[in-house]
């Protein structure tokens, strides 16, 4: 699942919207829904995720992150570390080799020490 299915389920199930009511609302298939909340599919497009935003009327800072959530949420990830420092190229193979492996709680301490830093860095 990626972070902007995760959002999206959450949003439906609190609203107490099946996946066919919602899919119609929106104009696409129940599967292809259920493929965007799983992670089965790739980055929604701008459109998709306006309207997504429209249909739950959530506003500002909601509707940005679930903008943001969308951007971050291809579950096919390709990192490009050429040109950068050699522990660039270790970090991304460590973590394609072993990300399956981590606990939820690993997962977590991670994104949090790579945001916090990025915050410091200014990224």
């Amino acid at each position: 699942m990626t972070p902007f299915g995760a959002k999206v389920r959450q949003l439906r199930r609190e609203r107490g919207l099946s996946m066919k009511q919602m899919a119609a609302a929106l104009g696409v298939s129940p599967a292809y829904l259920s493929a965007l909340e799983l992670g089965k599919r790739g980055v929604p497009t701008w459109y998709l995720v306006q309207r997504i935003i429209a249909y739950f009327n959530v506003i500002w800072d909601e509707a940005e992150e679930l903008q943001r959530l969308a951007e971050m949420s291809d579950p096919r990830v390709v990192v490009d570390t050429s040109g950068l420092e050699p522990e660039a190229t270790e970090l991304a193979n460590l973590l394609a080799a072993r990300i399956r492996g981590l606990s939820r709680a690993s997962l977590k301490d991670l994104v949090h020490r790579l945001r916090a830093a990025a915050a410091k860095d200014g990224a």
